[in-house]
C-alpha cells in the first residue's frame, strides 16, 4: 500500500514541477515581452518623414500581395508568426497604391514613374487594371513612366506594358503563361481513409463540391470555366497588344510557332522577347542606373534621384473635409464566415456592425460596399442582407462595387443593392447552395470499433461517427433545395426579373462581369471611381467625403503588432524557404485546402461558395 501511496505520490510531484515550471515559463515570457516593449518604445524614435528634397522619380517597387483591405491576425499569433515569417506578408492595399500615383500626378517633386515590379506576386486582372488606369492618368500629365525588370512574371508584365519604354535584363525573360483554373482533388485519399463524404447541392454548375467527390472537373464545371477564362486572356492580351501596338498574335503564339520562334534565336529568350516588341532594351543594373541618372538627375556614386513608393506614401497629405456629407466606404473581402472575424474573412456580424454603424452615422447619406469574395456561409450572408435591406430602408443609398470576385455568397448580398457595378473581368453569379457532411464510421469499423446506442428521434446520435441515413440525407436534401430556391427569390426582388429567369442563369454558373450585366446580374460597367459617383448621384450629393469605415485595432493590438514586425525584422526567418521552389505552388494549394476546413463554419451546414473561382 505504501508503495502504491508512493508512486501516486510521484505521479503528483511529477506533476507539479510540471506545472510550476510552465507557470515560470509564462511569467518569464510576459516579462521579456514587457523589456521588449520597453526597449522598443525608447529605442524606436519616431522616424523622420522622407522629404524629396531635389525632382525624383517614383519608385513603384511593389512587394507583396495586392489587397483590399490590410487583413490582421491575433497579435499573440502574429509575434510567433513574425519569428518564423509565416502567415505575414507584406499587403500593398489597392486604394494606396492608386491614390499615391494620383497625388504624385501632380507633384512637382516627383519627375516621373519607375515600375520595378519584382517583388509582385501574381495578381487578379481587376486590381492590375485599376491601377493601370492610374498609371495612363500620371502619363496624361506629361511625365514619362519607365519599367525595369530581369524576369517578368504574368502580371508584372502587364502594369509594365503601360510603360513608355520597357527595360530588361540582357538574360531575363518574360514568361506569359495565360489563366488556369485548377485545384486538388480528394476522392481517392478520403476513400483510402475510409471517409464517407456526403454531398448536397443544387446547380448543375456548382462545382464547389467536385474536389471531395472526384477526381477531376466535370464537363459542366470545364464548361463554365472555359468560358470566363477566355474572357479574362483576352482582356489581357487586347490590353498588353494595344499598350505594345503590336499583334495578340504575337501574345499567343501556339507551341510549335513559340519553339521555331525559340530556336530560330539560338533558344535565346531575351533576344526574342525583344525581336517580337515585348521590350524596348536589354540593359544591365549599371546602363539601367546611368540612363535613369540621364532622365532624373545624378545622385553621383552611380545612382539617379528616386524616392521609394514605402517612402512617398507617408508623405501623402490627406484630402481635408469640406463637406457634412459623408460617402461611407466599407471593404469586405474574403471568404464569408459566420459571426465575428478579423480582416482576411468576412464575419457575418462583423460586417452588419459596419454596416449598422454606417446606418445611425447622420454624416453618412451613403454607402458604397467594395465587394471581393467567393462566397462562403449562407447564413452570414443574409445576416449580412438583412443589414443592407435596414440601411436602404432608413434612405440611405447602397452600391456595391465588386473588385475581382463577388460570386455565390458574394451575390446574395450584392443583389438588394441599389445599384450593383462590376469590371468586365470580375467573376460573379455562382448562385447555388451546397451543403458537405464527412463521416468515418467505415474507418471506425475497420480498427474494430463500433458506435451504438439509443435516442429519442431518427436525428439522434446521426454525424461524424455513425453517419448519415438515407431518410435524414433526403431531409437535408430538401433544406438545402429550399435555400437555393431562396437565393434565386432573392435575386428575382433585387434585381427585378422572374424566379425562372433567374434560375436559367444561376445553377452555379460563373459569369464575368460584363456577361452578367448582359444577363441582367449587374447595373453596369465600371470601378470603384464610377462605385462613389453612382452613390454621389443617388444621394444628391454634389460636394462629399469619402469616409472609410472599418474596425479599429485597439492600442494595445496596435503596440503589439508593431513588435511582430520588429520581430521579424530582425529574426525573421522563413519556413517556406527549406522548400524547393518548384514545391512552393503545391505548398500553397494544400494551405488552401486547410483553410477551406476552417472556412466551413455555416450553422446550418449551408454554403453559397465558389471554389473553381480562383485563377492561376
Amino acid at each position: 500500500m505504501k508503495k502504491i501511496f508512493r508512486f501516486i505520490g510521484f505521479i503528483f510531484k511529477g506533476i507539479w514541477k510540471t506545472i510550476n515550471f510552465l507557470r515560470l515559463a509564462v511569467i518569464n515570457l510576459f516579462f521579456i515581452l514587457i523589456i521588449a516593449l520597453i526597449y522598443f518604445g525608447y529605442t524606436q524614435t519616431e522616424a523622420p518623414q522622407p522629404r524629396i528634397t531635389k525632382a525624383s522619380a517614383l519608385m513603384l517597387n511593389l512587394s507583396g500581395p495586392i489587397v483590399e483591405q490590410r487583413s490582421y491576425i491575433d497579435p499573440v499569433e502574429s509575434l510567433t508568426g513574425s519569428v518564423f515569417d509565416q502567415d505575414l506578408p507584406k499587403e500593398n492595399v489597392l486604394f494606396d497604391i492608386v491614390d499615391s500615383l494620383r497625388y504624385a500626378q501632380s507633384d512637382d517633386k516627383v519627375s516621373g514613374l519607375i515600375l520595378n515590379l519584382q517583388g509582385l506576386p501574381e495578381t487578379s486582372l481587376t486590381k492590375l487594371r485599376y491601377i493601370a488606369k492610374a498609371i495612363n492618368e500620371f502619363k496624361a500629365s506629361g511625365k514619362p513612366v519607365y519599367a525595369i525588370g530581369g524576369y517578368y512574371t504574368q502580371s508584372q508584365y502587364y502594369l509594365a506594358s503601360y510603360a513608355d519604354k520597357i527595360y530588361m535584363a540582357p538574360d531575363g525573360g518574360v514568361m506569359l503563361q495565360g489563366y488556369g483554373a485548377y485545384t486538388l482533388y480528394y476522392k481517392n485519399l478520403l476513400k483510402k481513409l475510409d471517409v464517407t463524404t456526403h454531398v448536397f447541392r443544387v446547380g448543375t454548375y456548382k462545382s464547389a463540391i467536385e474536389p471531395f467527390i472526384r477526381n477531376g472537373m466535370s464537363a459542366a464545371a470545364k464548361e463554365s470555366a472555359s468560358a470566363w477564362l477566355t474572357q479574362l486572356w483576352g482582356a489581357y492580351v487586347d490590353d498588353v497588344a494595344k499598350n505594345r501596338n503590336i499583334s495578340p498574335a504575337t501574345i499567343t503564339p501556339s507551341m510549335d510557332t513559340f519553339i521555331r520562334q525559340l530556336k530560330s534565336v539560338d533558344g535565346n529568350m531575351s533576344a526574342l522577347v525583344k525581336q517580337q516588341g515585348l521590350v524596348d532594351e536589354l540593359v544591365t543594373r549599371q546602363e539601367f542606373r546611368s540612363a535613369m541618372a540621364e532622365a532624373f538627375g545624378s545622385e553621383g556614386r552611380d545612382s539617379y534621384r528616386t524616392i521609394s513608393y514605402y517612402d512617398y506614401l507617408p508623405t501623402i497629405k490627406p484630402k481635408i473635409h469640406t463637406s457634412s456629407n459623408d460617402i461611407a466606404v466599407i471593404v469586405a473581402s474574403g471568404t464569408i464566415r459566420d459571426g465575428e472575424q478579423p480582416r482576411g474573412t468576412i464575419g457575418g456580424d462583423t460586417l452588419a456592425n459596419l454596416l449598422r454603424q454606417a446606418k445611425n452615422d447622420d454624416h453618412v447619406k451613403a454607402v458604397v460596399l467594395r465587394l471581393d469574395t467567393p462566397g462562403g456561409s449562407s447564413f452570414a450572408s443574409e445576416v449580412i442582407r438583412n443589414e443592407i435591406t435596414a440601411l436602404k430602408a432608413s434612405g440611405k443609398p447602397v452600391v456595391v462595387s465588386m473588385s475581382s470576385l463577388t460570386a455565390s455568397g458574394g451575390y446574395w448580398i450584392s443583389a438588394g443593392a441599389d445599384t450593383i457595378i462590376a469590371q468586365p473581368t470580375t467573376l460573379t453569379g455562382s448562385i447555388g447552395i451546397f451543403g458537405v457532411i464527412t463521416t468515418v464510421e467505415k474507418g471506425l469499423e475497420n480498427l474494430g470499433i463500433h458506435s451504438d446506442g439509443i435516442g429519442t428521434t431518427p436525428f439522434a446520435g446521426l454525424g461524424l461517427t455513425r453517419g448519415i441515413t438515407d431518410k435524414a440525407g433526403q431531409a437535408i436534401q430538401l433544406n438545402i433545395e429550399h435555400g437555393y430556391n431562396r437565393f434565386i427569390n432573392l435575386v428575382s426582388q433585387g434585381r427585378k426579373m422572374s424566379p425562372e429567369a433567374v434560375d436559367k442563369i444561376a445553377q452555379g454558373r460563373v459569369w464575368t462581369g460584363y456577361d452578367a450585366m448582359r444577363l441582367g446580374l449587374v447595373d453596369q460597367m465600371g470601378d470603384f471611381d464610377d462605385a462613389i459617383t453612382q452613390a454621389a448621384k443617388l444621394a444628391n450629393l454634389e460636394t462629399y467625403n469619402v469616409q472609410w469605415v472599418e474596425e479599429p485595432l485597439s492600442a494595445s493590438e496596435q503596440l503589439m503588432l508593431e513588435l511582430a514586425d520588429h520581430l521579424k525584422a530582425s529574426l525573421g526567418f522563413d519556413l517556406q524557404a527549406l522548400l524547393p521552389e518548384s514545391l512552393h505552388p503545391v505548398s500553397q494549394q494544400l494551405k488552401q485546402g486547410a483553410d477551406l476546413m476552417a472556412d466551413f463554419n455555416d450553422p446550418k451546414g449551408m454554403y453559397a461558395l465558389c471554389l473553381t473561382c480562383d485563377v492561376n
